[in-house]
């Protein structure tokens, strides 16, 4: 791709896209490229659809997957080539709609309880009663926890914003415990023997292993503390709206499809059925 290359990198730069997201974009385009044995800039809006199709159809990836090359491509024809989308039109493959799995809190309680020592529990408990991204919590500071205000900053998350987050007395009693053991200087949570963030990478793996001791079977990873931390407040009372000033949410309708049908509300509805008066039946 060479020069194209060049162009699409410092087109994803200037508008900020993340150093994953760039990296995501430039093999999309490098794949399509391979698939087609042509020049991207060469190919037309039916060739690219081609290729979609055959992402679903031949290799069976999933709609997420598509859906972000897509993305990818149609940046690249879109800004990089600068081709109209009325002229040269990508589709997007619909994403299917599932509910995550919610982790009650009984299950969160096994689960920190399983984690094998304190600096990994403070890790999975912070993520959880903060409601926080995994890339988020590794990278937390220490000066990051304001306790005066009880408050939880979080530094450039999703979308390069900055939020505060609530900060739970008892995660704080519980990180001045793991302050005076681990004293961290800078990083909250920093990588063994280096004066680095801990890796997302790390951080995954020990919440698959506590969750494995904990016995729970429950699809998901380390996001399902996030889903039920969100999905805990709502049952407890808390608005929508702060909720979704909490996950750092751009739009309240992010939130409301995060948030689905709690268990509690599921609970307290009635029944069509309870409505109708229906003569026994004799058994046969």
């Amino acid at each position: 791709m060479g020069i194209l290359r060049t162009r699409m990198e410092q087109d994803l730069a200037v508008r900020g896209r993340s150093v994953q997201t760039r990296r995501a974009y430039l093999r999309a385009v490098r794949e399509l490229a391979r698939y087609h044995r042509r020049s991207p800039a060469a190919l037309t809006a039916r060739d690219v659809r081609q290729y979609l199709v055959h992402l679903l159809e031949e290799r069976r990836l999933t709609a997420a997957t598509c859906r972000q090359t897509a993305c990818a491509l149609r940046f690249f024809y879109e800004v990089t080539l600068g081709r109209s989308r009325s002229q040269f039109s990508i589709p997007l493959a619909k994403e299917a709609q599932k509910l995550p799995a919610i982790l009650s809190h009984e299950e969160v309680t096994r689960l920190l309880g399983a984690a094998p020592n304190l600096k990994h529990r403070l890790l999975l408990m912070t993520t959880y009663a903060a409601g926080l991204r995994v890339g988020e919590a590794v990278r937390l500071r220490v000066r990051d926890i304001d306790s005066q205000r009880m408050l939880i900053r979080v530094e450039q998350g999703k979308g390069k914003k900055d939020r505060y987050t609530l900060l739970s007395r008892r995660l704080l009693d519980e990180l001045r415990q793991y302050y005076r053991v681990y004293r961290p200087i800078e990083w909250l949570f920093p990588q063994r023997g280096k004066d680095t963030p801990m890796a997302t990478a790390s951080a995954l793996r020990i919440y698959y292993a506590a969750k494995a001791r904990a016995g729970i079977c429950k699809d998901g990873g380390i996001h399902a503390l996030r889903h039920a931390f969100a999905t805990h407040m709502l049952e407890s009372g808390t608005d929508v709206v702060t909720i979704q000033r909490l996950l750092g949410h751009a739009h309240l309708k992010t939130t409301a499809r995060y948030l689905h049908v709690t268990r509690h509300r599921i609970a307290e509805l009635t029944s069509p059925l309870d409505q109708l008066t229906l003569a026994p039946v004799t058994p046969a």
